[in-house]
């Protein structure tokens, strides 16, 4: 039988092991110290409770209490359109990053640190844009900018942050922008380059081989017309004709009518409102019946608005934000998607779209580049952000590189149509 190392040392009068028995044998003590450092392993190896927060990264658990954060601000700035004739992309946008620094902040913060945004309107104008971006830089020594809204706008301020060393988010679409890669230079928005390779599958697959173009005579409209006349041929797809517009033009019945001249079998037409929205209206009136192929620089609903009931039948490659509601629960965009469209309602009492999805990308790649940086030196935010990787946004699936500062391919559009004013998810339809 075994018998306690201490045994001989109890008296008849103590048949039983007590704590100064344990105490007083040294082969004793030493088997309550092992089982006591045995026991706070084991606590040491427990979960950490739900409501734990990561230290740096500004993330709570939801279950747990929210922490307020504190410190100096972490401040972004941000350059949008909110007034002239782009504030269609503008106004969604401003709203967009004002609603997720409030959401970050209510959720403790960027490195435990508030979040401030301070937006600018350009009105629209390059220069307006290239003042904005000097103030943000110079006086308000933001991290990094996000926006502006438009190509032109954004060309206006590339070389400002280039040389200021300041990281840049832009919200616009033209491949200059980021073709050729610029250091500090990125864009959330699909490129026009991936657009028009997007429509030549459409065109191939209903067989259309002449094509006519109207496009807006300024950065965003002259990138795509460029785009189509490299891309079509190489296709095999002729360019019959080519027009184009001013951005404040309010009537392109002329040029209309020289296209409906050459007999196309399709159009397309590149620009941002309203300049589109007149073109379809015009493609109407004019009876040129043939498929109206639009940018996605259309993708929100002033164009419906405007183009009336010429916009039914119209169709884009857009991203997935627009037909949010028709995109299937598997889709990896689908739980982003539908989290954004509710909110951005609930704030605004107003439909989602596109462009306050780009805010939404950029916003939320920035802070998370911050957070994965550790700190706010610009050097170390550009690094993480071309880091990025399989960031799932509103504009598709994105991961930077060093030679791709745009991070996204064709499989970020789905075709969408116009059907009874409202958008319609068409991906069928270059298959019918």
């Amino acid at each position: 039988m075994w018998r306690h190392p201490c045994a001989s040392r109890r008296s008849a009068g103590r048949p039983t092991l007590t704590w100064e028995d344990l105490t007083m044998c040294p082969k004793a003590k030493l088997l309550v110290l092992i089982v006591a450092l045995l026991v706070v392993a084991l606590l040491a190896g427990c979960p950490k409770p739900a409501e734990q927060v990561d230290e740096g990264a500004g993330q709570i658990h939801p279950e747990g209490p929210q922490l307020e954060p504190t410190g100096d601000p972490i401040k972004i700035g941000a350059i949008f359109s909110v007034t002239g004739p782009s504030a269609p992309l503008g106004e969604p946008e401003k709203l967009t990053a004002e609603m997720l620094a409030e959401q970050i902040n209510s959720a403790g913060g960027v490195l435990g640190r508030p979040v401030e945004v301070i937006v600018k309107d350009d009105k629209s104008e390059p220069t307006e844009a290239a003042l904005a971006a000097k103030d943000l830089i110079n006086t308000e020594k933001v991290v990094a900018i996000i926006g502006p809204s438009t190509t032109p706008t954004t060309m206006a301020i590339v070389d400002i942050c280039e040389q200021a060393n300041i990281p840049l988010i832009s919200c616009a679409a033209g491949a200059p922008i980021t073709n050729p890669v610029k250091k500090w230079v990125f864009a959330v928005p699909q490129t026009d380059i991936i657009a028009v390779a997007k429509i030549i599958d459409y065109l191939k697959a209903k067989k259309i081989t002449k094509v006519a173009s109207i496009y807006v005579s300024n950065g965003y409209g002259e990138s795509g017309q460029k785009q189509i006349e490299e891309q079509l041929p190489a296709a095999g797809i002729e360019l019959v004709t080519s027009e184009s517009f001013g951005g404040e033009d309010t009537d392109m019945t002329a040029q209309v009518t020289r296209i409906k001249g050459k007999n196309p079998e399709a159009v397309i037409c590149w620009g941002t409102n309203p300049g589109p929205a007149t073109v379809a209206r015009n493609m109407q009136t004019l009876g040129l019946d043939v498929p109206l192929l639009q940018s996605h620089g259309v993708a929100n609903a002033k164009f419906i608005e405007l183009a009336g009931d010429a916009a039914n039948g119209v169709m884009l490659p857009a991203g997935r934000l627009i037909v949010e509601s028709e995109i299937a629960a598997d889709d990896k965009q689908k739980e982003v998607l539908s989290r954004y469209a509710t909110d951005y309602t609930a704030k605004s009492g107003k439909p989602v779209d596109t462009f306050g999805g780009h805010a939404f990308d950029a916003f939320h790649i920035l802070c998370d580049a911050i957070a994965a940086a550790g700190n706010t030196e610009a050097a170390a935010v550009r690094d993480a952000i071309e880091a990025t990787k399989e960031f799932v946004g509103t504009a598709g699936i994105f991961t930077y590189t060093p030679e791709d500062h745009n991070g996204l391919t064709k499989d970020a559009f789905v075709w969408v149509k116009i059907v009874d004013g409202k958008w319609k998810l068409a991906e069928d339809e270059i298959n019918s």
